[in-house]
């Protein structure tokens, strides 16, 4: 155990009171003891050091007479009045965020952050600008959807506090999405207090002490974390913290979990400090040799190749090395699997655009690079042809935390993707034998009948989001007339589920960092994930001297409207000033089930049942903007459209009203398909 929580009667009483080390002498009122010396109290006034005929020493000596005393007699109460010098762990847990690049901890408090307020209190007194900002958020998805959105447009972990065992439960499916779209975040939750009797200070003073004291709190989400671990003493807890943020931040990347108890962070310490250089991520390197040359050799010689990805745009350097790679390899087709990140911009030939593991380009290649992507096909309904070629490169080729996991190929590898393209780049460039491949008249065959394709896609997405004769519109045509209006350099924020494929053929993105999904399954990310990546485009740009970031948009399905909790997400909009564009896509109800359904069912008796009938019908249909706006005290701009006619107008005024500083909502009635 710690020191501080073996210590002995006489330990505790130098241990718990800094005053009795310093020959200070410490006064017990009631339950309280209080520190008194010649500065001010913590009531403002005025103390005057009492001292006694007796020498410090024999002071001392009484002192812990007197400790020993009250042991025997009575507990300690965990009631003491706080130094305002005093230096605890939770103090030195936020220096060691911020210091590590932690810039926001968003936060859920409870009965066990006692310490965690004072130190915040502390940090916003004596540390201004060198202190993480707090965002209070009312649920603790959207707290944890924040901190995702930040971190992935960033690439900067964040910090999330919430409350004991049962806020930990409230991060619900936002842990599971942090894990699955590798964002690096660090939780920290308390413990209910390990002591009952005032033992130590935090110790427990609340009925809800005992109702939350759980086996192990860490194994709630331990096995969606990179690196979990409960803080035992503060003597060490900076170290503890980085060790969490060197899992978060190493490939692959993800969230990380610490818990303390209210004692533990209670803890006074001596001012510290680490060599944070010392405390880099673990960096992946590069290709073997003989890799590179199978690899070059198999994508020069190849007549149909193909690369796939489902991440790897997470490096904003990846798309153009990408491009690179296309250009040069005449022929190559890029497909998107993954939706998580914009890994190839639309305006290239190559682009096939996002498709999750299902698109002929898989079952015609006779090359494939698997490149960082988790679900490159789905065999059951799409798989390469026999003779294929396939090379998989990823961070985390073998898919650890997924018990069911394989793909046919040749070999694979775990290796940065940046490094290893750029390997295969400078081998295609450099090698004579290779570069006589890649000039021959049936590359530039190969590069002309890509360009015709790819004007036939293009064509053919507009001519499938044109407005239905009856007037209404598509998802499609929505996002179409989004692309126009909304700023070149938009971000994407886009939960969009069974309309995702309908709504990046629209958007078209082109630039690295402008489209971003959270890359799990858990729904309701896009509220709190659009809120955190507003806020980190805006912090980064105040940065650079500019007054505001970039223009964001959250694209969501009206089911996962609800699952983000808009009443949260919404006051959080207004209390920080964070304006977005929320887009819902109101098809009255959950359209991701019944496909499920017919996948396995396709003659079922559900295959023709009604929405109503199986139970994902939204009827009535909720007033989505009318929610945001209630949740915003009245402050959100709030419209509803349906007809085709209407749509240019409303979104303009809804941008303008964004631009102006003011959040809108537009509820938009879309027609299943399109």
């Amino acid at each position: 155990m710690p020191p501080l929580l073996r210590a002995t009667p006489r330990q505790r009483a130098f241990q718990a009171f800094p005053a009795a080390r310093s020959g200070v002498s410490v006064t017990r009122l009631g339950y309280c003891r209080f520190a008194s010396s010649s500065q001010k109290s913590v009531h403002g006034t005025t103390t005057s050091r009492r001292t006694c005929t007796a020498s410090v020493n024999r002071q001392r000596s009484a002192l812990i007479s007197s400790s020993l005393s009250w042991n025997i007699q009575q507990k300690w109460s965990s009631t003491v009045a706080i130094d305002p010098k005093m230096y605890t762990t939770s103090f030195a847990f936020f220096e060691a965020l911020w210091d590590a690049g932690v810039t926001h901890v968003f936060v859920n408090l409870g009965s066990d952050h006692p310490s965690i307020i004072e130190a915040m209190v502390k940090g916003a007194c004596e540390k201004k600008g060198q202190f993480p900002r707090i965002i209070t958020c009312p649920n603790e998805m959207v707290a944890m959807s924040m901190a995702d959105g930040y971190a992935r447009l960033t690439n900067k972990p964040q910090a999330v506090i919430v409350h004991v065992d049962v806020g930990t439960q409230g991060l619900g499916a936002a842990v599971h999405n942090a894990s699955a779209g590798r964002a690096p975040i660090l939780v920290f939750a308390g413990i209910s207090p390990i002591t009952q009797e005032g033992e130590l200070r935090g110790s427990r003073t609340e009925f809800i002490h005992w109702i939350q004291d759980v086996p192990d709190q860490k194994q709630i989400v331990a096995q969606y974390c990179r690196y979990s671990a409960e803080l035992k003493t503060g003597v060490n807890v900076k170290q503890m913290v980085n060790r969490a943020l060197q899992f978060a931040k190493s490939a692959p990347q993800g969230p990380v979990y610490l818990c303390g108890s209210r004692e533990v962070m209670e803890q006074e310490i001596e001012p510290y400090s680490i060599q944070q250089d010392e405390w880099d991520p673990v960096e992946l390197g590069g290709l073997p040799g003989s890799a590179v040359s199978k690899i070059a050799e198999a994508l020069a010689s190849a007549e149909r190749p193909l690369l796939i990805t489902g991440y790897a745009g997470r490096n904003p350097d990846m798309p153009a090395k990408l491009v690179e790679l296309a250009n040069t390899v005449k022929g190559l087709r890029v497909l998107d699997t993954g939706g998580s990140d914009m890994c190839f911009p639309a305006d290239h030939p190559a682009w096939l655009g996002l498709r999750y593991g299902n698109e002929e380009a898989i079952q015609t290649a006779d090359t494939i690079i698997v490149l960082d992507c988790d679900v490159p096909w789905i065999p059951t309904q799409c798989k390469p042809r026999s003779d294929a070629k396939i090379f998989h490169i990823d961070v985390d080729p073998l898919k650890q935390v997924m018990p069911l996991f394989y793909i046919k190929a040749q070999a694979r590898y775990r290796a940065d993707a940046m490094a290893s393209v750029d390997q295969i780049l400078a081998a295609l460039q450099s090698d004579e034998s290779l570069r006589a491949k890649l000039a021959g008249g049936a590359s530039e065959q190969r590069w002309t009948a890509l360009q015709t394709s790819y004007r036939e896609r293009i064509d053919g997405i507009a001519s499938r989001a044109r407005p239905l004769d009856n007037g209404e519109f598509g998802t499609g045509h929505l996002c179409s007339k989004l692309r126009e209006l909304c700023p070149e350099d938009t971000i994407w924020a886009v939960e969009a589920v069974t309309n995702t494929l309908f709504v990046h053929d629209n958007i078209q993105p082109t630039k690295p960092g402008q489209w971003i999904n959270c890359g799990g399954g858990g729904l309701g990310w896009s509220g709190g994930g659009a809120l955190g990546v507003k806020l980190a485009s805006d912090h980064e740009a105040k940065l650079q001297g500019h007054e505001h970031g970039k223009f964001v948009v959250q694209i969501v399905g009206d089911g996962s409207f609800l699952f983000s909790v808009p009443g949260s997400v919404y006051w959080i909009a207004k209390r920080y000033n964070i304006p977005i564009l929320t887009i819902v896509l109101n098809n009255k109800g959950w359209n991701a089930p019944r496909r499920s359904l017919l996948l396995v069912h396709p003659d079922g008796l559900g295959a023709g049942a009604t929405n109503d009938d199986i139970h994902i019908a939204f009827n009535p249909s909720p007033d989505y903007a009318g929610i945001a706006k209630a949740a915003a005290g009245g402050d959100v701009f709030a419209e509803r459209v349906d007809q085709a006619a209407d749509l240019v107008d409303v979104l303009k005024r809804a941008i303008q009203a964004v631009q102006n500083g003011q959040t809108a909502v537009v509820d938009c009635k879309v027609a299943s398909g399109c």
